[in-house]
């Protein structure tokens, strides 16, 4: 794989500074990643990371609308919030990139948090937590696995919060507090990709967010979690079609030893339609509606999924039964090298399919930035590449013990009752 073209540097305040030069077209993107998300959050004022992502576009001292003043010059943005990182991204002809650059310092250095702003903000995010996992079948799911799966790690709870009272009882000083704390350059990494000049792009960033002062606030150590040594069981009864099994297992932390492999091992065992859960669980399985199996991609120790929607009747303990005969057979038989030879030959087409895209490498370098080196980016995909079969079965191995299982039923509730 072609290592991507960059510059990296530095401004005195802290912001860490990445251009990646393209000029295939006359598009410039523009990402902004926080080193903030739900792991930087405390219990009883959970959310706050996504609340954020929703006051950085309620307007800021000198930009009242941001989207507005973005469209104007042809552009179009957006942001997701992760439980590791809440990143920002703007689309735009390279020509205009002031206007971004203008746009982005301005939140950064001065948003406008109001008390109608928060609560305006407040009520848009209760209403998408009520919407999305309290009144969705299975919504609130990974609120249950993650809850039983963790016990000390802020990764217990979901971007979103862990209940809405936590959204409800924020205060503005909160509010502040968290923004004057995180939304600062020395926690920051700007990603400038596309049609540019390296050496003007840097002027314009020591111009537009030079004078912004680094944060000097102490962030909260995340409280890491114990090692896990028995399995645990949890099973809830909700008003769904049909009965729900997530199974996850404790694995290594994105840049730990055992990460690669565990993703590996998801991506034989449910990366794609020839894959075994889909095969065997699926197609030629009758318990199985649909079924999938990925990591969390979690900065600290995560957690490897096995999960699916089973078919009318049949119990989650039948599902779990069924998994654990799929996780017996693959640790017993391991993998052939041809098979993994295709794993890996789709992560290729799906690595070369994302670069294509301009703003997929802005957002990859800042990733990988975040992680320690933006070089990461094409080095983790190489030492991927090269792991034997060997080596992810010696993984799997560790990692697919049933004293490190955390074990969901989502019940259907007429299934429970029968």
């Amino acid at each position: 794989m072609n290592k991507l073209n960059y510059q990296r540097t530095f401004l005195s305040n802290g912001l860490e500074l990445i251009v990646h030069e393209d000029h295939g077209s006359q598009m410039a993107a523009v990402n902004l990643l926080y080193k903030v998300g739900s792991r930087n959050e405390i219990s009883g004022k959970t959310g706050l990371a996504h609340f954020f992502e929703h006051l950085m576009f309620g307007g800021s001292k000198n930009v009242p609308l941001f989207d507005r003043e973005l469209d104007l010059v042809g552009g179009t943005c957006n942001a997701f919030t992760s439980p590791d990182i809440t990143n920002y991204y703007i689309s735009l002809p390279a020509a205009n990139l002031e206007t971004a650059l203008w746009l982005e310092s301005d939140r950064m250095f001065q948003l406008r948090l109001t008390e109608k702003t928060i609560e305006t903000q407040r009520q848009v995010v209760i209403e998408e937590f009520k919407q999305r996992y309290l009144n969705q079948p299975y919504g609130d799911a990974f609120h249950h696995l993650r809850n039983l799966a963790f016990e000390k790690h802020p990764y217990r709870w979901p971007t979103i919060g862990e209940k809405i009272a936590d959204i409800e009882g924020y205060k503005w000083q909160d509010v502040e507090d968290f923004y004057q704390t995180h939304y600062s350059p020395d926690n920051a990494v700007l990603v400038i990709a596309g049609n540019v000049d390296p050496q003007e792009v840097k002027s314009s960033v020591e111009k537009w967010f030079g004078d912004i002062a680094a944060s000097g606030k102490q962030r909260i150590e995340v409280v890491p979690e114990e090692n896990q040594s028995v399995r645990k069981f949890k099973n809830v009864a909700k008003d769904v079609p049909t009965d729900a099994l997530y199974k996850s297992f404790k694995m290594p932390g994105r840049q730990e030893d055992g990460y690669l492999e565990a993703d590996l091992i998801t991506d034989y065992l449910g990366f794609g339609n020839s894959s075994k859960v889909q095969t065997q669980l699926v197609k030629n399985g009758n318990k199985f509606a649909s079924a999938g199996a990925y990591v969390l991609g979690s900065y600290d120790p995560g957690l490897l999924v096995f999960s699916g929607k089973m078919e009318e009747g049949i119990s989650a303990a039948e599902g779990e039964a069924e998994v654990d005969d799929l996780i017996s057979e693959f640790l017993n038989q391991g993998i052939s090298e041809k098979d993994l030879q295709r794993v890996k030959n789709q992560n290729e087409a799906m690595k070369t399919y994302e670069g294509i895209q301009l703003l997929n490498r802005a957002m990859s370098l800042a990733y990988h930035a975040f992680l320690g080196d933006p070089a990461g980016y094409s080095e983790e995909f190489e030492k991927k590449s090269e792991i034997p079969a060997s080596q992810i079965i010696d993984w799997a191995h560790k990692i697919l013990k049933e004293e490190k299982s955390s074990v969901l039923y989502y019940e259907s509730e007429k299934n429970a009752k029968v």
